[in-house]
């Protein structure tokens, strides 16, 4: 039985998630121990609330070394929502731009649509070879943000969907999959995902994009300002 570990540093919806990603069939542990977490066969990085202070709090926690080194050792690990916008280099939210974790390049803004935040559920549209959305079609995911990544990572499989133009709603790049949607409130077809995810764990050739694995790691120490 595959291990995943929801890593605990402080953000909300933890309990949530643990109880989607056991519906996955696998052995799920909720834990702050990132070398528990850096043993599991996959890790999921929940994130809610101001870009700045998700970055702030996995930075505090280990949680930054801890996804790079997950990415050296092509170990497979899910962000979710907030946890996906701090992969990028930088958010701006307001007057304040502060650093995330700089595994993808690009800029997390806020989302240029006459209703913000963008809450509720929205169809979205993932590429050929998806291995996320493998036999999941025409479904709609739950939503809750104001802010998105317009470009997804060079050479990674992103998908996409609308609020007030294009943004980035799932990425798959090496052993890192992200979500801009909540899987865990996304009813049946957010568990499917998650099947999906958790099926290809401990298998490398069902880790689609190479971007990620290469990376090149950031300062370790690094801090995210508000």
């Amino acid at each position: 039985m595959s291990t995943i570990v929801v890593f605990d540093y402080g953000s909300g919806n933890v309990r949530s998630a643990v109880r989607a990603a056991e519906r996955t069939g696998a052995d799920v542990v909720l834990s702050s121990d990132t070398a528990r977490a850096g043993d599991a066969d996959g890790v999921i990085i929940p994130g809610v609330g101001a870009f700045a202070s998700v970055a702030r709090g996995l930075a505090d926690a280990g949680g930054d070394d801890l996804i790079r080194q997950r990415i050296r050792d092509g170990r497979p690990t899910l962000a979710i929502c907030v946890g996906l916008q701090v992969l990028f280099e930088r958010g701006v939210e307001g007057d304040i731009e502060s650093e995330g974790l700089g595994i993808w390049p690009g800029t997390v803004t806020r989302l240029r649509a006459p209703v913000v935040p963008h809450m509720g559920w929205s169809e979205v549209s993932p590429p050929e070879g998806s291995r996320l959305f493998a036999g999941i079609g025409g479904e709609r995911f739950y939503f809750v943000h104001s802010y998105a990544a317009s470009d997804g990572p060079p050479g990674a499989l992103t998908t996409w969907a609308e609020h007030g133009g294009r943004f980035v709603a799932a990425v798959e790049d090496g052993p890192v999959s992200a979500t801009q949607f909540h899987p865990e409130k996304s009813g049946e077809a957010g568990r499917r995902l998650l099947v999906n995810w958790a099926a290809g764990l401990g298998a490398d050739e069902a880790r689609p994009g190479a971007g990620a694995g290469e990376a090149d790691p950031k300062d370790s120490d690094k801090r995210n300002q508000t």
